[in-house]
């Protein structure tokens, strides 16, 4: 295939990805690479927090057991919170609620719900909910540095116009028109290749990856070092409420909060890295009052 089946392209560092689909076809059945990516996502950050939790002295039964419950409220808040903020269109497409393939997943939601899952978990199983939390973050963020490349093969996520050296090209025909529709910038600085025009923007989705990445690297690193419960769970949301409220600056089709121009993402993330300041404060408090304590 010639340089005019380009369907995405980083020109300043030379990659390119010719006719790229949206799917793939399974013994005659279409498989997104959306769902795909996002099992193995999935699957990797049940892996990572196995690992924790060995690493940790805890039980492995323990987690595969949370990871059932994990998995699947997690998912279902995540499409939730998407429904909900972006409910002008879902009220007038219910069936779509339940389309899961085209993308729509929110991980804010997700997190927010696994949240909630984790508290209920580790008073029924009477463990801690702070130590659960510190052996699950690792791999939450892993998954969502691989699940974030679905939104690379659903050409989705990605932010305002750029000509960094990271700018990345994208079909116009394969992209949502209703974005490019309220974003008249990006129509302004159309890129033309043979008679494709492309659109060139943030690739924002790798930015919150390679990101996720980095945080997940940094809580392995410190798992050894922690002297209380919830200090990892800090440096998550201290470290992923920052990326976030960062890379929302740059998209163009965030959620809204509800008529009004406010970014539903960072408002959340405000609030992650708020409470990651407070976790790390209690638990500097807690670690020095024993120091104290110890001297007497």
């Amino acid at each position: 295939m010639g340089v005019l089946d380009i369907s995405v392209a980083f020109p300043h560092i030379g990659i390119h990805f010719d006719d790229l689909g949206k799917s793939v076809s399974v013994f005659g059945l279409s498989i997104a690479y959306y769902g795909i990516i996002i099992a193995l996502g999935i699957f990797a950050g049940y892996f990572v927090a196995q690992l924790q939790a060995k690493r940790t002295g805890q039980s492995a039964d323990l987690y595969l057991d949370f990871a059932m419950y994990l998995i699947i409220f997690s998912i279902l808040g995540a499409r939730a919170y998407y429904v909900l903020f972006s409910w002008d269109y879902y009220k007038d497409n219910p069936i779509q609620i339940l389309n899961f393939r085209a993308g729509g997943l929110a991980i804010y939601g997700g997190i927010i719900a696994g949240f909630i899952t984790t508290i209920v978990f580790s008073k029924l199983k009477k463990v801690s909910f702070f130590e659960m939390g510190d052996t699950v973050v690792a791999g939450l963020a892993i998954g969502q540095c691989i699940g974030r490349w679905g939104n690379f093969f659903n050409r989705e996520a990605f932010g305002s116009y750029t000509d960094c050296l990271f700018a990345m090209q994208l079909k116009t025909t394969e992209v949502s028109q209703t974005v490019l529709k309220n974003n008249p910038e990006y129509l302004e600085h159309l890129v033309t290749i043979g008679d494709q025009k492309y659109i060139q923007v943030h690739p924002t989705f790798l930015y919150e990856s390679v990101g996720c990445l980095i945080i997940a690297l940094f809580v392995l690193a410190h798992t050894g070092f922690k002297k209380r419960h919830g200090q990892l769970m800090g440096i998550y949301f201290i470290g992923y409420g920052l990326l976030r409220f960062f890379i929302e600056g740059m998209r163009t089709d965030q959620l809204l909060l509800w008529n009004t121009s406010i970014p539903v993402s960072r408002l959340v993330s405000l609030i992650a890295l708020t409470g990651g300041i407070i976790l790390e404060i209690m638990c500097f408090y807690s670690i020095r009052k024993d120091k104290i304590k110890d001297k007497e």
